[in-house]
């Protein structure tokens, strides 16, 4: 775990780093800078995109990384909003909280699979590896192959929050550092299950009912679908100015229909 947040870390530095290299000719004050949950990188570059537009003379840098290394980077000011798609834990309780979101944690599996609904004891089930064959769900007996996050990954903790409870993923698990990663391996393989955010769900995979609520937009802001999480974002006790005008455009009507057409539920 440790080689996997140093790895992190230092691939988050050197991207940062290389980005500040290439924005020389804009003072800092003109730069802002956001790192964190893979899952949350898309929606908030197609905010920093419409926001620059906007505000032509303004730079904004967004980097992934995971939830864990955004918050950190946000901690140390490498970064001036964090982002993360699970909660706070405990010991991070010094940074402003902002939900910018709501999203879902699809659990996908390739189209040629005819299972349509799973419970959560099946998951649990699965990614424990106590159920091994997909005879057990009520399709071939062939084996299953399950596809997990990498530590540090705000979906990873907010699965194994939601479904393992206090149970292990097995390491049998194929670990990805990406949403767009478990998805391409799932469509690329009939006998795989894996999940990831709703809002990058696309026709290359299905899309599995849970507990029989199939996931959508509607189930997730009603909170009827089960595997639903908030999207965050996370900065110092005094936000630059910068940042915080970003998350006011982030909060407003604009930003949060943005954030709809993306694919996730906002609050407007």
């Amino acid at each position: 775990m440790r080689f996997n947040q140093f790895r992190l870390g230092v691939t988050l530095f050197l991207c940062l780093m290389a980005l500040s290299c290439s924005s020389k000719n804009f003072t800092h004050s003109q730069a802002l800078t956001i790192a964190g949950s893979t899952s949350v990188q898309p929606f908030a570059e197609k905010l920093a995109e419409i926001y620059m537009d906007i505000n032509p003379k303004l730079i904004i840098n967004v980097q992934g990384g995971g939830s864990t290394a955004g918050i950190k980077a946000c901690r140390e000011k490498v970064a001036q909003i964090g982002t993360s798609s699970r909660e706070l834990h405990p010991n991070e309780g010094d940074l402003t909280k902002i939900i910018i979101a709501k999203d879902g944690i699809a659990v996908i599996v390739h189209p040629q699979n005819p299972v349509n609904d799973i419970s959560i004891e099946q998951l649990r089930g699965i990614f424990s590896g106590k159920i091994r064959s997909w005879s057990r769900l009520g399709w071939v007996d062939k084996p299953i192959y399950f596809v997990n996050r990498e530590e540090g990954s705000g979906t990873r903790d907010a699965f194994e929050s939601l479904v393992m409870k206090k149970g292990e993923i097995s390491d049998e698990a194929l670990v990805q550092d990406s949403n767009g990663s478990v998805r391409e391996i799932i469509a690329n393989n009939p006998q795989a299950i894996g999940y990831i955010s709703f809002g990058i769900l696309n026709h290359q995979v299905k899309a599995l009912a849970v507990n029989s609520v199939i996931p959508n937009l509607t189930t997730i802001k009603n909170n009827q679908y089960t595997l639903t999480r908030p999207f965050i974002f996370v900065l110092p006790s005094q936000p630059t100015p910068l940042a915080s005008q970003f998350v006011d455009f982030v909060l407003s009507q604009e930003g949060q229909q943005i954030l709809e057409k993306e694919g996730l539920v906002g609050f407007q």
